[in-house]
């Protein structure tokens, strides 16, 4: 006897599977936590017990943000931060964010979270590095939040442990010891780490950038992780500033001292990577080292363009990420994949750049980032992460293809929501979160951390 629903998500405007072998136009349908059937156009499904009407909306699988940073949500637009490249950013950052205190992480995280839902995503990838003296517990708080939430995550264990006084970018005062850092990464993979390809809470090892760690700290990160499962994250090639701080500091270029350290593999990803040579991307593909595009943040920081067909043609899978509201100031990742289908054209032209390919980064590509198979698709078997768009606001008013529209028009906002089966966003609002209270204990926290 069945004893979940079985519901059929019937007769969308448009369903973008990523998957080719799939036929979705008729909906899907549902059971428990899985996709257990697409249905073809014009047929109705033999087996279900209830029936959602997705008539003129656009269905697609979740969508995946392969890198965050849910704190600088609090940092959104600062005025000492405005109009720089990276480095003279992260200078003018770094002493705000020391002053952070746990009561900033949980309203960061919640409504950083919030964004994510509310834009289309399902599953988010944050990298928090920044660990105050006054408390160490951020990735606690993270996945209490994720959890009371029902949002699927991939939270990094960050770190920074070579201070200015050793040669390193950040302040003294916002980086740890080597050994404090690797007790806090063995303590939080044993205490959270999910396993299984339907987990809601996973966590990864990720050194904020070869210039805040130390090499050490890069391999013993890498030991602890593959001990454990576990993936490895890091910035890299985001500027050619970072390449001769690199060149300087440790004679090498960035990828050439991430081989030196055993960090290539299919288990590792990268934010950012804009400056590769030819012959770095070719050595990214044949290690199937994934890579986080983050469109708007490259523009804003001025840092470049990433490859996204050359480094996918090499073999290393490509997905989208928000990156840190700091430098990019929202975290809205339907957005981001107009940002990535029009900063591509502008890079490889616009008969080589489609609109899918842009979706397929924010979907598929990003769950192969992650080394999540069972997401970022309509299909049987995967789980039951959708999100579903409406197309009735001016800015689509006479769209002939409902899914070119949702990118080309500017979709911002998801009307329906399902993470691992259950619907967290519903009628574009998250039942049971107090918006504006949130909205007001976070802008508060932000007053508190920009003031000092």
């Amino acid at each position: 006897m069945r004893t979940t629903s079985r519901t059929w998500i019937a007769n969308p405007a448009a369903a973008w599977t990523s998957d080719d072998n799939a036929d979705c136009r008729g909906g899907i349908v549902v059971e428990g936590k899985r996709i257990v059937e697409c249905v073809p156009g014009g047929h109705t499904p033999a087996d279900y017990s209830e029936r959602f009407d997705a008539r003129g909306l656009v269905l697609l699988p979740g969508l995946v943000n392969c890198h965050h940073h849910f704190y600088q949500t609090l940092t959104r637009a600062l005025p000492a931060a405005q109009n720089k490249e990276l480095f003279a950013w992260l200078s003018a950052l770094y002493p705000v964010w020391a002053g952070m205190d746990e009561d900033c992480v949980g309203s960061a995280t919640e409504l950083a979270l919030a964004e994510l839902l509310l834009s289309g995503c399902t599953t988010a990838s944050d990298h928090h590095y920044l660990f105050a003296s006054a408390f160490e517990n951020a990735i606690d708080i993270q996945v209490e939040t994720a959890r009371r939430m029902g949002v699927r995550v991939v939270l990094t264990r960050g770190s920074m442990s070579l201070g200015q006084s050793s040669g390193g970018l950040p302040p003294d005062h916002v980086v740890q010891s080597e050994q404090a850092i690797l007790d806090d990464c063995q303590r939080v993979a044993s205490a959270y780490h999910e396993r299984g390809d339907d987990a809601m809470v996973q966590i990864a090892l990720a050194p904020c950038s070869p210039f805040s760690v130390t090499a050490e700290l890069m391999r013993e990160s890498a030991k602890l992780a593959r001990a454990h499962g576990l993936r490895l994250h890091t910035h890299l090639a985001e500027t050619e500033d970072e390449n001769a701080f690199c060149l300087e500091h440790v004679g090498r270029r960035p990828l050439e001292y991430l081989a030196d350290l055993d960090w290539l593999g299919d288990d590792v990803w990268l934010a950012h990577g804009i400056h590769f040579t030819a012959e770095e991307i070719a050595q990214l593909g044949t290690a199937g080292v994934g890579i986080c595009h983050c469109p708007s943040s490259n523009m804003i920081l001025a840092s470049g363009l990433c490859s996204t067909l050359d480094l996918e043609a090499a073999g290393s899978p490509v997905g989208l990420g928000v990156d840190g509201s700091a430098s990019n100031d929202h975290s809205n990742l339907i957005q981001e994949v107009r940002q990535a289908f029009l900063l591509q054209r502008l890079k490889y032209g616009s008969e080589k750049i489609a609109v899918t390919d842009a979706l397929r980064w924010a979907t598929s590509g990003g769950a192969r980032v992650l080394g999540r198979p069972s997401l970022g698709s309509l299909r049987p078997g995967a789980l039951a992460d959708i999100a579903l768009f409406d197309l009735d606001a001016l800015r689509f008013s006479g769209a002939g293809d409902p899914l070119a529209a949702l990118v080309t028009c500017g979709a911002d906002r998801a009307r329906h929501v399902m993470v691992n089966g259950q619907w967290r966003v519903v009628d574009g609002e998250i039942p049971g979160l107090d918006m504006g209270a949130l909205v007001a204990r976070h802008g508060k926290a932000a007053r508190r951390l920009q003031l000092g």
